[in-house]
């Protein structure tokens, strides 16, 4: 006997419920649009008006028979609450992988959802399982070069992920003279198609193997525990801010605003808006500040930590920790 060619083997593979699911998309004029793993409906639905539902509103349905598809499952789940989005876990034969996503309008619905269809028999002597998604944002990417800069790092990802909204760089803490990066996304599902393009297309950058996992929780705890160290205190973009060895700051640190300002106009950049909370202070006088540098047009927020010293009696600090940001991002830049 000879062996089927691929696609003709995957095409044979729970043929009569694939052509189930073909002939109820043509009846109801349902469009569902495959990429990569995932096979989507909506996100919006048509006839959607306004902004994507709020957080809180996304259920996990696992436990699912794999040869069951979107005919049964939308309008079971949409039977309970208006759908914004199906997603359904694909294998590469065009079976499911026992898991999806169902988004609904609004957080009553999802908890609907949940209610009468967790322990669910969907199918004589199957019962899935459906519960609130986390919605996890984020990502960890280990085993970065010590070389690769954080505008560097983000080039590569906006060319082959989408939805990426700030990239926070580490020292790694499980590989020497490697960087951790923490990948915020814009979604759930923009970080999970994120996992799967980077793990797939098994990435280098600076010679080293890369690692990307969900950003696990007590991982980020210890990242964030780094942070509190004055002498280990990081700006996005993976450079250091370290106490300042002197006070008050120097003529060249008090043009930094200035110089920061006329990049942004030659750039045709929108002027820098600064936030800057003062979370610490200590005996010494100096004054731990978080900040954050938001410039219109630059599609990433600067934000992290910075150790200022009072300048005189009577300031509070503030405008110090401007300057010293506004340094550091032009340091990130390239300009200082």
């Amino acid at each position: 006997r000879h062996p089927l060619p691929p696609q003709m083997w995957t095409n044979s593979i729970n043929q009569a419920n694939k052509m189930a699911l073909l002939a109820w998309t043509k009846e109801t004029g349902i469009n569902l649009v495959q990429i990569n793993g995932q096979r989507h409906y909506g996100g919006p639905p048509p006839g959607w008006v306004g902004s994507a539902p709020p957080a809180g509103t996304e259920v996990f349905i696992g436990k699912l028979p794999q040869d069951m598809y979107e005919n049964v499952l939308i309008p079971l789940f949409q039977s309970v609450g208006k759908l914004y989005e199906f997603r359904l876990m694909m294998t590469f034969s065009g079976l499911n992988r026992g898991f999806a996503y169902a988004k609904y309008s609004n957080r009553r619905s999802a908890k609907e959802a949940i209610a009468a269809f967790n322990n669910f028999e969907v199918r004589e002597g199957c019962t899935i399982m459906v519960c609130k998604s986390t919605e996890k944002c984020e990502l960890s990417m280990d085993g970065l070069a010590a070389s690769v800069s954080r505008r560097e790092l983000e080039a590569v990802l906006r060319r082959v992920t989408e939805g990426v909204l700030s990239i926070t760089l580490y020292a790694s803490p499980c590989r020497k003279r490697a960087q951790l990066a923490v990948l915020k996304y814009s979604s759930h599902q923009a970080a999970a198609m994120a996992k799967k393009t980077l793990m797939e297309g098994n990435m280098r950058l600076g010679g080293l193997e890369i690692k990307v996992e969900w950003l696990n929780p007590s991982l980020k705890q210890k990242l964030q525990s780094c942070e509190e160290k004055p002498s280990s205190s990081r700006v996005q973009g993976g450079k250091c801010l370290g106490v300042p060895k002197q006070a008050p700051l120097s003529p060249v640190l008090r043009n930094a605003l200035d110089c920061l300002n006329t990049l942004c106009q030659r750039q045709y950049l929108g002027t820098p808006l600064f936030l800057t909370k003062c979370v610490q202070a200590n005996r010494n006088g100096w004054l731990r500040f978080w900040c954050r540098v938001v410039i219109p047009g630059c599609p990433v927020p600067f934000s992290g930590f910075t150790w200022v010293r009072q300048d005189g009696p009577g300031r509070s600090g503030h405008e110090e920790a401007k300057v010293a940001v506004a340094l550091q991002v032009l340091r990130m830049l390239g300009e200082s």
